[in-house]
């Protein structure tokens, strides 16, 4: 239940996040990126610039009067035969003078007959009325037009030319194909700049008009700052371009030079700006292959990246690490393919981020969710280990990371060390309980603490005795010294806890200690529910007879133990003692003291 949760969640917040528009921004990022791969520029667009050089030879851009536009045309349309299908000029000329130069140029646009001029709309924000009768707020309400100067507007067709630049980040993405001034069909729109020029051209082609029926495009661009074929304004009116350059092109007049204010940042180059004339040719030549993007309905897109997404999570939580990274970096790189070949190929355009995003996301949330999960357990198993195991013995199991735990056992050599505690049942039954567990805690933390201190693993208490266990389950070295040290310190330290408790109720027990060191069994004995770290043997029944015959406050030592350590402690012999089952009995040492360079050691 929890994973399918899980799943429900990371799909919802994927749905969420499409159809909230969180990733509008990065997803218009992304396909920035697509747009780096422009795919070539139609031959049938041709760019004269205003540039540099132009205003270098001709004077200031600004006192050139309409004759020299008059000239370019007559320039370029030497015939009926040799002139070019459209020529577009996006540059305003609003102003009249009145002149002979302004009769002169509308006379020559008029004879042509090809020529469109731009003019521009100022938009203000109104409050309008929508379809649905809905009040809102429109940014395209018109407040003024600007048009070309009366008898150049009434000489030529003419297409405005405002910029569509977008709302976040000002890129130029999107381009206005017509403003609808009334309800009415093709009666009431005024097409654009770019529109308009492919609807001259289809005329002039003999070829049908098939503008898409929205409003606003998404385009592809075809080619990036520079790639359209362009001459300088200069050069053609001076007649070092023959005219038949441009027989039968899409001929594009625009400015082209820093100081004149029309440049826009575009898709394919956001580090510098591109002048506007290339952006109507990005424009037109788009309408002429239909290069545009067809947009994703948002709520399928959302649905579908939740629903890949939720089985992702869903699939990811059933396997490995590992693989579960794979295949969300596998969702997330095909994912992206699919959205660059859609985009590159068939113009289609969704939600590029959350799918991806979302399956890292997914890969993410199961690393963290398993290094969690592992990391509790192991803190669960070193605490659990803490109670039985020495400290250092603890941290060599986190360094290994080894915390399977199984049944099964294996052959080692080790020290085992049986205490109890001498004439604990008449005190228990004097005593009220709450004294005798007080006192029974205090005996067996004391004897604990000297296990761990030597590296030994508590293997367990049976009721006021405990066993240990030394060089298991890791290898420990000088482990028989070890046990008879832990030993001598029970033994040592019980007598002032001995004085403390005669003080408190009046009684006196003291603790037996044996020890035996040799091969044994050692390993996890039980079920698969319930299971005991231990040792058995004949290494184990001995040590525990030993530390029977023990008296209190004495430790007990069979000669195997004697023989590995006789020059390092201090002992007394007790004597051969029997043992249950057993025909021969066990030499046994009473030790007396340690090495002192030992202990300090």
């Amino acid at each position: 239940m929890k994973k399918i949760a899980v799943s429900l969640l990371f799909a919802l917040l994927t749905f969420g996040a499409v159809l909230s528009g969180m990733t509008d921004i990065i997803d218009k990022s992304i396909e920035d990126f697509f747009y780096h791969n422009p795919v070539g520029v139609s031959e049938k667009i041709r760019i004269i610039k205003i540039d540099e050089r132009s205003i270098s030879e001709l004077g200031a851009y600004e006192s050139w009067d309409r004759d020299m536009y008059a000239r370019l045309v007559e320039t370029l349309c030497v015939s009926e035969n040799v002139k070019p299908a459209v020529i577009g000029f996006d540059i305003l000329f609003s102003s009249e003078y009145g002149n002979e130069a302004d009769r002169h140029f509308a006379q020559v646009c008029e004879e042509q007959g090809n020529v469109l001029c731009a003019f521009s709309y100022v938009f203000e924000r109104e409050a309008v009325t929508d379809e649905q009768g809905n009040l809102i707020v429109s940014s395209l309400a018109v407040q003024e037009t600007v048009n070309p100067y009366p008898e150049l507007y009434n000489a030529t067709r003419h297409g405005f030319a405002n910029a569509l630049q977008d709302a976040d980040d000002g890129v130029i993405r999107s381009s206005m194909l017509y403003f609808p001034l009334d309800s009415t069909a093709d009666s009431g729109r005024e097409y654009s700049f770019d529109s308009e020029i492919y609807r001259m051209y289809c005329e002039a082609e003999g070829r049908q008009s098939l503008l898409p029926e929205r409003s606003v495009i998404t385009f592809r661009y075809s080619g990036g700052i520079g790639d359209y074929e362009n001459v300088s304004f200069s050069d053609v009116i001076n007649g070092n371009v023959p005219a038949e350059a441009f027989d039968d092109c899409i001929v594009l007049v625009g400015a082209y030079a820093a100081g004149m204010m029309d440049a826009y940042y575009v898709p394919v180059d956001r580090s510098t700006q591109m002048y506007g004339v290339e952006i109507h040719a990005n424009v037109i030549e788009a309408l002429l292959e239909e290069k545009y993007i067809t947009f994703v309905p948002p709520w399928l897109s959302a649905l579908a990246a939740a629903i890949i997404v939720g089985l992702a999570c869903f699939l990811c939580g059933r396997l490995s690490v590992a693989k579960a990274i794979v295949i969300c970096l596998a969702i997330a790189a095909l994912s992206f393919a699919a959205g660059y070949m859609s985009f590159n190929t068939g113009g289609f355009s969704g939600n590029i981020t959350v799918l991806p995003v979302g399956a890292v996301c997914v890969g993410v949330y199961h690393t963290a969710a398993h290094y969690y999960t592992a990391n509790r357990a192991k803190r669960q198993i070193e605490n659990a280990f803490k109670k039985y195991v020495a400290p250092q013995v603890v941290s060599e199991i986190a360094k290994s990371g080894n915390y399977e735990l199984k049944l099964g056992g294996e052959n080692r050599d080790i020290a085992v060390l049986f205490v109890d505690i001498r004439g604990f049942t008449p005190l228990s039954e004097s005593l009220e309980p709450e004294q005798v567990v007080n006192i029974l805690n205090s005996y067996l933390k004391h004897t604990a603490s000297c296990i761990f201190r030597h590296g030994g693993t508590l293997d367990k208490f049976i009721g006021d005795a405990a066993m240990a266990v030394f060089n298991a389950p890791f290898d420990t070295e000088d482990y028989v010294y070890k046990a008879v040290a832990t030993a001598w310190d029970i033994a040592q330290g019980a007598e002032t806890i001995e004085k403390e408790f005669v003080g408190q109720y009046g009684k006196k027990v003291g603790f037996g200690v044996g020890v035996n060191c040799g091969p044994a069994v050692v390993g996890n004995i039980g079920s698969d529910f319930r299971m005991d770290y231990t040792a058995i043997g004949d290494t184990v029944n001995t040590a525990a007879r030993l530390e029977a015959n023990a008296p209190a406050g004495t430790v007990y030592i069979s000669d195997s133990v004697y023989e590995r350590i006789k020059d390092r402690i201090t002992v007394e012999e007790v004597g051969e003692i029997p043992l249950k089952g057993k025909s021969k009995g066990v030499f046994v040492y009473s030790v007396k003291g340690l090495d002192k360079r030992e202990e300090q050691e």
